[in-house]
């Protein structure tokens, strides 16, 4: 018997803290329940939406339709060799305990991924990344319920069509439902800190050879000092992704600001610093009518109480004309509405 609760509040699944009411709602805690709640679904005929940690959306006040809260846990190693660990994980894995759990192990290849909110589900959804790191860069696998095929499925890498904060799953809303993802993670570890902020930490930290550990403490400090705890002050992490321009485009905006901050990427084009653009701009510290921008961080936006989604987005639409109107150039909201249409996953 699925123990589906009607009216159910969403205040507390969803890191900006909006108030928010699911129509219906099923804590899915296993393969045999989703199985079941598939076979619930087709045969009332309903809508439905997957909810992950709400780490990174922008959710609606209602929620028609029957709303999917991923609760599938457990890590375990399927394979290993002298250089390679590959552990699958649930899809209801917190993400940073994850991490946390690797780093004890000595497994390398995440701890820069420290710290990220959300689930483990959602991670490939996202293609989340930080310091250097993307999921692509770890992940083999995952399963996921094919709903087009109604049947369980493993996709490999190359079939996840990952990009920057981009994959499949973006672009095929509804069609899968991820249960487990399985990472690669290596025994003999490569340390990754080229960041100037994670390299000069542990310059300052450090006194011997650097360790997992240490890259995973110098994350976790940098992450703190420049981004909110979504606990305490709600948020939903990096607001706007950083934009990218042509070198001609970088090239012309260096003569009118030459303090801009880019970093080359491939196919001849400029990533800009979307955070450095919002500050130029005057945002950061802003404050109106329950939401605003974080005073140490301009990339992320903020909820302090009492707003709606409705104006968290007025906020988001005045930034992006201000960064337009002295910039031309057009800053793209990362987080996700939910839900995004009917039978979605996020």
């Amino acid at each position: 018997m699925l123990n589906i609760e009607q009216d159910k509040s969403l205040v507390n699944f969803n890191t900006f803290g909006f108030d928010a009411i699911a129509q219906s709602y099923l804590a899915v805690t296993s393969k045999a329940e989703l199985t079941q709640a598939m076979a619930y679904i087709a045969q009332q005929g309903l809508a439905y939406q997957v909810l992950s940690g709400g780490s990174n959306l922008l959710i609606s006040k209602y929620v028609a339709g029957l709303t999917l809260h991923m609760q599938i846990k457990g890590v375990s190693v399927v394979d290993e060799n002298d250089e390679h660990v590959f552990v699958e994980v649930g899809a209801g894995e917190n993400w940073h305990e994850f991490v946390e759990f690797c780093v004890s192990k000595e497994w390398q290849g995440i701890e820069n991924l420290a710290l990220i909110p959300g689930l483990v589900g959602a991670s490939p959804v996202q293609n989340i990344g930080a310091y250097g790191v993307e999921i692509k860069d770890v992940l083999v696998s995952l399963k996921a319920y094919d709903f087009e095929q109604s049947r369980y499925v493993e996709l490999v890498n190359q079939q996840c069509g990952f990009g920057y904060r981009d994959s499949l799953f973006k672009h095929t809303q509804g069609r899968y439902l991820i249960t487990a993802v399985t990472f690669k993670l290596n025994k003999q570890p490569t340390i990754n800190v080229k960041y100037k902020a994670l390299q000069d930490y542990i310059d300052k930290t450090v006194k011997k050879e650097i360790s997992i550990q240490d890259v995973f403490d110098a994350v976790c400090a940098v992450r703190a000092s420049k981004l909110p705890d979504p606990s305490v002050i709600a948020n939903a992490g990096s607001f706007f992704k950083n934009p990218c321009v042509t070198q001609q485009q970088f090239d012309q905006l260096l003569l009118e600001e030459p303090n801009i901050v880019g970093y080359s990427v491939a196919n001849n084009e400029v990533k800009l610093a979307a955070g450095w653009l919002i500050d130029q701009c005057g945002w950061k510290g802003f404050s109106e009518k329950g939401v605003g921008v974080y005073e140490k961080q301009a990339l992320v936006l903020i909820h302090t109480g009492g707003a709606t989604i409705d104006d968290l987005l007025d906020l988001a639409r005045k930034i992006q004309q201000s960064v337009f109107d002295r910039f031309a150039v057009q800053l793209e909201i990362e987080p996700q509405p939910f839900p995004l249409l009917a039978n979605s996953q996020i």
